[in-house]
C-alpha cells in the first residue's frame, strides 16, 4: 500500500522521509474517517488514515464528560456498513459508543498512523497530487479527505476579568465529573446540550450551578410518548414540510415541559429544525434539567459583564454572583484553516462553502466529510458518496490497467 517516494527537490527530502499512497490520505481517526476508511476499504480502494492522537475517536476518549451518553437514538448514529450490537440500549453510554468504533475499526481493518498531526497539506498543480506534512513524513497522495471535523478545536471566550479570577476555570472538554465541584457555586457557561447536561451533572453531585443564557434556544423533550423526538421529525418531514413540522415540535414541546421562557429561556423566533439546517445550532434534548431549573436547583442568569476579582461575577442585568469555579460550555470550532491550504472547497471559518448536501467534495481530488452540522447521520451520508466516488475512479484505472497488461502478454506469446 505504500512505497518510499523519493522526490527531486533535495531540501525537503533532506529533512523528511517522503511516502507515496496508493489511494487516498484521511486526516482524521474519529468517526468522520473512520467512516470513509469503511467505504472505501468496501470499494477495494486502500489509504492511510492520520491522527494526530494516540487513539482512534480521541474527542470521545479523552475530552468528554464521564455520564456522556448519545442524544439520538443509535439507528441515527451507526456508521456505514455495521449497525450497533442488538443488546446496545436505545442511548448508547460514551464506553460503549467508543467500543462500538473500536469494533469497527478491527471489522474493517482500518490502523491508523497515530501522533501523525497534520502541519499543512497542499495541491501541487506541476504533479496534480497532494502533498500533506507532518513534522517527519510527507505524504503523497492523489486523493485527500479531510475528516478533522466541526469539534477539532475548543472555543474559549474572551470575558472581562476572567483571567485574574482566582478559582478553576475549565472548558468543558476537560470536565469529567461534578465529583470535585461538591459543594461549590459552578458558573457554567453556555446553555447547549453540554452546558445543560453539565449542570444536571453538578446538582446531581451535590454542587449548585448557575448557568449562563446568553441568547435564545430551543429546548425540546427527548421523547414524546416513548418515541424519539428526533424520530418523529424525521417521519413528519417524508409528508410535511418543514414549517409545518416546526409548528407541530414546539407545540408538542409545549405540552410537554410547560412554557420554557418564564425560566429564562427564550425560545428563538425561527423554528428548531429549520435554525438546525440554516445555522447548525442543534435544538437542546432535554434529560431532566429542566426539573432542576424549576425546582431552583439550578439558576438561569443572564450574560456575564465581568469578573470584578476575587470570586465576584458581575451580570448585564446588573445581578453579581459569587463563584467558585467555571465551567466553559462554550463549544468547538474546526481547524481546516490553520493546515489545509486550500480556497475553493473550505471558507475561512473551516466549513465547506456549499450547504448540506454539496459541500463533500471539492476540486483536485480533496473532500470534507463530518462537517454537515447534521451529527454523525450526515458525516455517514459523506462518507458513502466519497467512497462511492474514489471507488468508480479507482475501478476503472484498474480495469484499464489490467486490459493493458493482458494485451501485452498476449503480444509477446504471439511474437515468441
Amino acid at each position: 500500500m505504500e512505497n518510499l517516494f523519493r522526490l527531486v527537490d533535495h531540501e525537503e527530502f533532506v529533512s523528511k522521509r517522503c511516502i507515496w499512497v496508493n489511494g487516498p490520505v484521511i486526516v482524521g481517526a474519529g468517526p468522520s474517517g473512520l467512516a470513509t476508511a469503511a467505504c472505501l476499504r468496501e470499494q477495494g480502494v486502500p489509504f492511510v488514515v492520520l491522527e494526530r492522537q494516540d487513539c482512534i475517536a480521541s474527542l470521545w476518549q479523552k475530552r468528554t464528560y464521564d455520564r456522556l451518553k448519545l442524544h439520538l437514538p443509535k439507528q441515527f448514529c451507526q456508521l456505514p456498513k455495521l449497525p450497533f450490537p442488538e443488546d446496545f440500549p436505545e442511548y448508547p453510554s460514551k464506553k460503549q459508543f467508543i467500543q462500538y468504533l473500536e469494533s469497527y475499526a478491527n471489522h474493517f481493518d482500518i490502523n491508523p498512523h497515530f501522533n501523525q498531526c497534520v502541519h499543512s497539506a497542499r495541491y501541487d498543480d506541476t504533479s496534480g497530487f497532494w502533498r500533506v506534512k507532518t513534522a517527519e513524513v510527507e505524504y503523497i497522495c492523489r486523493w485527500l479527505v479531510v475528516a478533522t471535523g466541526e469539534n477539532a478545536e475548543c472555543v474559549v471566550p474572551e470575558i472581562d476579568g476572567l483571567s485574574s479570577f482566582q478559582g478553576e476555570v475549565i472548558h468543558a472538554c476537560d470536565y469529567k465529573s461534578g465529583e470535585s465541584f461538591r459543594g461549590k457555586n459552578v458558573l457554567v457557561v453556555g446553555c447547549g446540550n453540554s452546558g445543560m447536561e453539565l449542570s444536571l451533572d453538578l446538582v446531581n453531585h451535590q454542587a449548585s450551578p448557575s448557568m449562563v443564557v446568553r441568547s435564545s434556544v430551543h429546548v425540546l423533550p427527548r421523547q414524546v410518548l416513548g418515541k424519539s423526538t428526533f424520530e418523529l421529525a424525521v417521519m413528519m418531514l417524508k409528508w410535511l414540510p418543514l414549517w409545518l413540522v416546526d409548528k407541530i415540535m414546539l407545540v408538542l414541546a409545549w405540552l410537554v415541559l410547560g412554557n420554557v421562557e418564564k425560566y429564562g429561556l427564550k425560545r428563538p423566533s425561527m423554528g428548531p429544525l429549520e435554525m438546525k439546517n440554516t445555522k447548525g445550532k442543534t435544538p437542546v434534548l432535554d434529560i431532566g434539567t429542566l426539573d432542576k431549573i424549576r425546582s431552583g436547583d439550578i439558576k438561569v442568569v443572564s450574560g456575564i459583564k465581568r469578573f470584578n476579582g476575587g470570586g465576584q461575577v458581575e451580570l448585564v442585568d446588573g445581578q453579581e454572583l459569587h463563584v467558585d469555579a467555571v465551567v466553559l460550555a462554550t463549544g468547538y470550532r474546526s481547524n481546516v484553516p490553520s493546515w489545509l491550504q486550500e480556497g475553493e472547497l473550505f471558507s475561512k471559518n473551516g466549513y465547506p462553502k456549499m450547504p448540506f448536501p454539496h459541500g463533500w467534495k471539492g476540486n483536485g481530488g480533496v473532500y470534507a466529510v463530518g462537517f454537515t452540522k447534521r451529527g454523525l447521520s450526515g458525516a455517514s451520508s459523506d462518507a458513502v458518496k466519497i467512497g462511492q466516488d474514489i471507488g468508480k475512479v479507482w475501478k476503472e484505472e484498474t480495469k484499464q490497467k489490467q486490459q493493458r497488461t493482458t494485451a501485452c502478454h498476449r503480444r509477446c506469446i504471439s511474437q515468441f
